[in-house]
């Protein structure tokens, strides 16, 4: 507690000066006296109520006018508060979806532990708005722009392969991410594109979205996928489905291109392990800005004094009045 005006406080010399007063009226004036035969009497019992109460009123009045002088000083109290602006990043994660995105070289497979980790990823990040975008022969928007944690991990849960045409459409997954971005007005705008294949499809070429990415200020970290050398594919043969071992092919060149052009990184996963550092090297670097503004936030306590002022002062108009009735 503190006083907004504490000079104030010096009135406080005014009911000391009248206690002192009082005090040197009380035991400096000449005491009354009375000839009697015998002083039997008045040795009967101390102090009678009437000879108590008529101090009470003096009481009740100063400490009524020291409150007083404590409410006009304005005693106040303070707690700091922090208040904490954040400035979010705007995130689309590009996902491949092509069937070879079924290969066994990741536990359980490559699309699932991109899920996960995405999913992951999307958790740690909660004052970013983030879309999902998925691509194969084609690619689409399979959540837009959005701060809903909970609609973001369910949306990417239902992310799967043979949705659409297969193939691998970097450049059109790259597009479509950019467009989803390029009206933002977010300081900070990233595309994550995860691919485990080599650009066979699409309209639109990777160096083009990329150079469209450049021109809007969105930076791409490439993610390629996948074991090197060789990897286990699901194939459906007339036995059923059986593991095959196929020929891993991510254009890293290409990738890295991207990411040279726009500012980013290119990482290569070769396991779950290895694709959940990358996410969390991604999630370091891309910090989204926080302002910490420090303020105290006051409370008036002035108003219990002078409360408690009046409760003195009604207090000794009831004393002066029962003193008045007392025989």
């Amino acid at each position: 507690m503190f006083f907004e005006y504490p000079k104030l406080l010096w009135l406080l010399l005014v009911p000391a000066l009248l206690v002192a007063h009082y005090l040197w009226m009380e035991l400096g004036k000449r005491k009354p006296h009375l000839r009697v035969s015998t002083s039997a009497p008045w040795m009967r019992g101390g102090m009678s109520p009437l000879a108590v109460l008529r101090h009470l009123p003096f009481l009740l009045r100063t400490a009524a006018l020291v409150l007083i002088v404590v409410a006009i000083a304005r005693p106040r109290s303070s707690t700091e508060v922090e208040k904490i602006d954040t400035e979010g990043i705007d995130i689309t994660m590009a996902m491949d979806v092509s069937t070879s995105m079924l290969a066994r070289d990741f536990n359980p497979d490559r699309i699932s532990a991109a899920k996960d980790i995405a999913i992951e990823f999307i958790a740690q990040r909660p004052s970013d708005r983030m879309a999902i975008v998925v691509f194969a022969g084609e690619s689409y928007t399979q959540c837009p722009l959005t701060t809903d944690r909970a609609t973001l991990i369910n949306l990417m849960k239902e992310v799967q392969t043979g949705l659409i045409e297969d193939g691998t459409a970097i450049g059109n997954g790259l597009a479509t991410a950019v467009a989803r971005m390029k009206d933002s007005d977010a300081k900070s705008r990233v595309v994550i594109l995860l691919t485990d294949g080599v650009n066979n499809s699409g309209e639109i070429s990777p160096q083009t979205a990329a150079e469209i990415a450049k021109t809007y200020g969105i930076r791409v970290y490439t993610i390629g996928v996948g074991a090197n050398g060789m990897a286990p594919y699901p194939v459906m043969t007339p036995w059923g489905v059986e593991m095959q071992q196929m020929k891993v092919e991510i254009d890293e060149n290409l990738l890295k291109e991207i990411a040279d052009v726009t500012g980013g990184r290119y990482f290569r996963a070769t396991d779950n392990t290895k694709l959940s550092e990358i996410y969390s090297e991604i999630n370091k670097m891309e910090k989204a800005r926080t302002t910490i503004d420090s303020f105290p936030v006051y409370k008036e306590l002035f108003g219990k004094y002078a409360i408690a002022a009046l409760i003195c002062l009604l207090l000794e108009m009831l004393v002066r009045l029962l003193i008045r009735r007392m025989p």
